[in-house]
């Protein structure tokens, strides 16, 4: 299985530790920056959409403000986060323009990803620049986080980023070949994982239990990333950024470090999490046309098909799809809130802008945040 993940996978989330892209903390190390480029073109030529969460803007920020020593105080690591979040994005930038590729920069918080029109806006952005082919380079958003820059937890942003983008794989590169069945600084006798379940308790003690020292940025929060991310479906490797193109050999069908696997498909997944675990806030009556679209051609669900808005919802929530006599036929997750949608019914799509004065989406419901019951 291993050795098929990525070879199978079109949409993977890779994530880099500052180790991987700084000179020992001394700024960013531009030859690793244009390896990691290059690397990822080649997966592009493959025809793998990628979105890649970096660290490194503290390092870079620390480098540009001549500061040689990484300071304590909060405000100050926000500070040097501001500045060199300038030079990782146009060092990146710059990078990839060498395979003529575009990049944008993105920086989230938990706090975004939590809050579901927030994360539904997200969604929405990182899936256009997907499809304009640009990749997008996430970052902890350092100048208003405090615990995570304390901490180190882009493990974990790059967890939430995959079950918001839906990615099969997510690659967590760092300076380890991988997980191990215990510490092998500590014990000659330990050996590589090769593949486990996600989510496996004993993979959990393996990575040193949640108390303890390695936990702070070390396997632990990679191994909860794992359990994170095949929330919605994705497999997770967990691989050494120092072996000779690595990305590469992996897409390719290499069994590289460990791969830690989820139980179910991406979308299933999703369409399991749609039906069973979202407060329902409102419905949406349907006309016989958008029935038929849902559930015989698995279409998404336009304003025009909707004859009846009951009960109050914002844009994001989850709702119900009914027929004229009050049976449920779907649920999802709504892209209009139901003051919104109340002015959009029965209108064609083309015509929402002109309704509302802007345009987030032309379907009231896409077909990906759909599950027809």
């Amino acid at each position: 299985m291993n050795q098929a993940v990525l070879s199978a996978a079109r949409r993977i989330v890779i994530k880099v530790g500052s180790s991987l892209v700084t000179n020992q903390g001394q700024g960013l190390d531009h030859q690793a920056l244009a390896g990691w480029a290059k690397q990822i073109s080649a997966l592009k030529q493959l025809g793998k959409e990628i979105i890649l969460v970096s660290s490194g803007a503290i390092a870079e920020g620390m480098q540009r403000l001549s500061w040689k020593k990484r300071p304590t105080a909060i405000y100050e690591l926000q500070a040097a986060a501001a500045v060199g979040q300038m030079g990782l994005a146009q060092a990146y930038a710059d990078c990839f323009s060498q395979y003529d590729l575009l990049t944008a920069q993105i920086l989230l918080t938990h706090d975004d990803l939590s809050n579901r029109k927030r994360y539904l806006n997200a969604r929405s952005t990182l899936s256009t620049l997907l499809k304009l082919n640009i990749i997008p380079i996430i970052n902890e958003n350092d100048t208003v986080v405090i615990d995570e820059i304390r901490f180190g937890d882009n493990d974990t942003l790059a967890a939430l980023v995959t079950n918001l983008v839906e990615a099969e794989v997510l690659v967590i590169l760092t300076d380890q070949s991988g997980l191990f069945t215990s510490d092998p600084r500590k014990n000659d006798n330990a050996t590589l994982v090769q593949e486990a379940n996600a989510g496996d308790p004993e993979i959990e003690a393996m990575a040193g239990g949640a108390g303890s020292e390695i936990g702070r940025g070390g396997m632990q929060s990679k191994v909860i990333a794992a359990k994170r991310a095949a929330r919605s479906g994705a497999h997770t490797v967990i691989a050494s950024g120092h072996e000779r193109e690595v990305l590469v050999r992996l897409a390719k069908g290499e069994a590289i470090g460990t791969c830690l696997l989820a139980n179910t498909p991406v979308l299933i997944a999703r369409k399991q999490w749609l039906a069973d675990h979202l407060q329902i806030r409102g419905s949406v009556i349907l006309d016989s046309g958008a029935i038929k679209a849902l559930v015989e051609e698995g279409k998404s669900l336009l304003p025009i098909g909707v004859i009846d808005v009951k009960g109050e919802f914002d844009r994001g929530e989850a709702v119900s799809c009914m027929d004229t006599d009050g049976k449920e036929l779907a649920r999802g997750l709504i892209n209009y809130s139901a003051r919104e949608t109340r002015k959009i019914m029965r209108q064609p799509s083309q015509n929402i802008e002109e309704l509302l004065g802007y345009l987030d989406e032309y379907e009231l419901i896409h077909r990906n945040n759909l599950v027809i019951l």
